[in-house]
């Protein structure tokens, strides 16, 4: 009889939360179809914000136009934006850092199966190779915290327990997601999608934020899938495709002075096919210090992958700075274990450490990565100014010298 009791105050108590919930359809603002609905957005998210119980914003399906727009906490209570429509970005140039950007929110949800399209393709033409797109909006959850911004679809910046769920970013038209100063952020589910030719597209950008997951989810981009700035802890990358695109990078590290460390990283259970770069930490020669420990990539699939396994420490885009000089980022605790598939490069392991600061308890067990060009026999490894710890299966046979040959 008492167990009954409770169930039925529990429901009570879930149907009067769910009847207190304020629900706002952006419509109630105004918002019409293939109209930019930037006002009605940001009236509507203000007005949620303002509740003191759970709250939901309600884009329903349709096709609307939307400017860029900032949508800043605190809210009194959680709230969750709900995009069941597709949302195409204004051609206009954006001077913001962002299409979107989710600030200073506690209890964030964004869901609903919609699209957030950057209309990239109207300018990725007008970029060139080796430069970055001025002009270009991207969605983030970001806000300028001591690093250089690139624009991004969709900013979440000083996010506190926060879930991105089931939307899809597409066709940025630089990054389509940047994470800056969050914690507990997670990302299920979730699409992006560009084609490989898209400069500058990284899929999402994590800097200085802890507890950050990405699970279950897709990813197609012309430039790293998930990318790792200063300060990234705690994070959790797994079950995600990859490809087209860069791969997983932890880096470019060494480049700002006073960035903060790298620790505690996992990516896993991942799946990465014809891209550039598999799983790879790169800092910059010459560098700031810096620190990058405990970071570890295991249960990997690559199919025809450049560079499967690569830890680069004289990262130099377009020879702009001194490779005579090593880098002062410190790397430790790096594990690359149960890693299999196929390399379109000979080198399928290369761990190209700093002479100034060599690498620290590296382990390379279970490698199982087979060449599929014509440029060489086999598959290789390389290794310079690191000692890993080799256990298992190594196909390439592992390399162990000291000092690059």
């Amino acid at each position: 009889m008492g167990k009954l009791n409770m169930a039925a105050v529990f429901l009570m108590l879930m149907f009067v939360s769910i009847s207190e919930a304020l629900v706002v359809d952006i419509s109630k603002h105004g918002a019409r179809q293939n109209a930019d609905i930037a006002q009605a957005l940001t009236e509507a998210f203000k007005e949620a914000c303002a509740s003191t119980t759970e709250s939901k914003i309600l884009i329903p399906e349709g096709t609307y136009k939307l400017s860029a727009v900032k949508l800043l906490g605190p809210c009194k209570a959680p709230i969750e934006i709900q995009v069941q429509a597709t949302l195409i970005a204004s051609t206009e140039k954006i001077t913001e850092p962002c299409w979107v950007s989710f600030n200073h929110i506690d209890n964030l949800t964004v869901s609903g199966g919609g699209v957030f399209d950057g209309q990239g393709p109207r300018v990725w033409g007008k970029c060139g190779k080796t430069k970055y797109c001025k002009s270009l909006p991207i969605v983030c959850f970001v806000q300028s915290f001591l690093l250089k911004l690139e624009f991004c679809n969709l900013c979440f910046n000083f996010i506190k327990g926060g879930l991105v769920q089931g939307v899809t970013s597409k066709d940025s038209r630089q990054f389509h997601v940047n994470v800056i100063g969050c914690t507990d952020l997670h990302f299920v589910r979730f699409t992006i999608s560009a084609p490989h030719e898209s400069i500058n597209t990284d899929g999402i950008h994590i800097g200085r934020s802890t507890g950050i997951k990405v699970l279950d989810s897709n990813i197609k981009t012309g430039d790293d899938c998930v990318s790792l700035g200063d300060g990234s802890q705690q994070i959790t990358i797994e079950r995600v495709t990859c490809g087209p695109g860069h791969g997983f990078s932890i880096g470019s590290l060494g480049k700002y002075q006073d960035e903060a460390p790298v620790i505690g990283v996992t990516i896993r259970n991942c799946t990465l096919t014809n891209t550039t770069n598999g799983v790879r930490i790169k800092t910059w020669p010459a560098s700031h210090e810096g620190v990058a420990s405990d970071m570890h990539f295991e249960d990997i699939i690559m199919n025809h992958v450049e560079n499967p396994v690569l830890i680069d420490q004289v990262y130099c885009p377009w020879n702009q700075c001194n490779t005579k000089l090593p880098s002062k980022v410190k790397i430790s605790k790096v594990t690359f274990k149960n890693i299999r598939g196929t390399s379109s490069t000979p080198v399928a392991v290369k761990l190209s450490c700093s002479p100034g600061h060599p690498c620290q308890s590296v382990e390379l067990s279970n490698i199982d990565l087979t060449y599929t060009g014509k440029e060489a026999p086999a598959a290789i490894s390389q290794c310079g100014h690191v000692q890993p710890k080799v256990s298992g299966r190594m196909n390439p046979k592992a390399c162990t010298a000291a000092v690059a040959p």
